[in-house]
């Protein structure tokens, strides 16, 4: 069983990581699509290759519902990147982090409707002061240009699709080794983003080199280190809870782009992610971090 001590650094490491994905996004300099496709593909070549002799045993013995949890949970994450990276070239990256770090509110409400689980009345507390901040987010963009709102719309839907993902990660994480899961899962969502990229007839070859660069650096420091820890943890942490201390990524992001781009965050913002940011306290406090439902090893 992890220590405490370990899991808490392990967070720390991912949150870090993760934050940097919106910075390598705009510095890539290529279009949503294709750098959603290739932040995954990169990475399920770099995961697959260890996993490879594992993974020919362990795909014949999953169960059937355990191979189509696992589709579903690829196609999620696809669609997360595809939303959530777009939003990103509509909003500011203030904006798009830290709506998109919303999804402890929907995986709450999904874990309440269809595991039947009761929530703390503190986290549920929490995720309230989450949701009221991201209502002044988002309330402040619609007096600005209409493409404002849109990327903050398609962070949320980004939210609710890393939600499902969390959630599944879940379940499938209590009988999958983190290394299996994630090579299926991040290959399944590189299928479906290159498929999506070819529909919209998206430049997906002629890069320079400096964008090159850039996608691997986003396969490698937020997907593979920071995502990947992130599943990790779901065997040994409520995914409600991984999925609010990725709330801290924002803050992260919000202070790179400060010095990468010159976005100096609103008002609207500032005091919309400084609630959502204080909802974690209420979430985390109401029990120890590594209380979980979840078999631990």
């Amino acid at each position: 069983m992890a220590s405490q001590r370990n899991l808490i650094f392990t967070l720390i490491v991912a949150t870090f990581a993760v934050s940097w994905a919106s910075i390598l996004v705009k510095l890539s300099g290529a279009d949503a699509l294709p750098t959603a496709f290739y932040r995954m593909a990169l990475a399920s070549v770099i995961l697959v290759i260890p996993a490879l002799p594992k993974l020919i045993k362990i795909i014949p013995r999953l169960t059937k519902q355990q191979l189509v949890l696992l589709l579903f949970s690829g196609l999620a994450l696809g669609l997360h990147f595809a939303t959530w990276i777009t939003s990103l070239f509509y909003t500011t990256i203030s904006n798009s982090v830290i709506l998109v770090a919303t999804q402890p509110v929907f995986l709450m409400i999904m874990e309440t409707i269809l595991l039947k689980e009761t929530i703390a009345r503190k986290s549920i507390f929490g995720i309230l002061i989450a949701l009221a901040g991201m209502i002044i987010i988002t309330g402040g963009d619609i007096s600005l240009e209409p493409e404002h709102l849109l990327g903050d719309m398609l962070a949320l839907a980004g939210a609710v699709f890393a939600g499902i993902y969390l959630l599944i990660g879940r379940k499938l994480r209590a009988d999958i080794d983190n290394l299996e899961y994630i090579s299926i899962v991040y290959s399944i969502a590189a299928i479906l983003l290159l498929a999506i990229s070819l529909f919209y007839n998206e430049n997906i070859t002629d890069y320079p080199t400096k964008t090159w660069i850039f996608f691997l650096l986003l396969a490698l420091v937020p997907t593979v280190v920071g995502h990947s820890l992130y599943n990790w943890l779901l065997k040994y942490i409520p995914a409600y809870r991984v999925a609010t201390v990725i709330l801290g990524e924002p803050i992260g992001a919000t202070i790179l782009a400060i010095f990468f781009f010159d976005q100096i965050p609103g008002w609207f913002t500032i005091i919309g992610g400084t609630l959502i940011l204080f909802g974690i306290y209420f979430v985390l406090r109401q029990s120890g971090i590594t209380e979980t439902d979840n078999k631990t090893p």
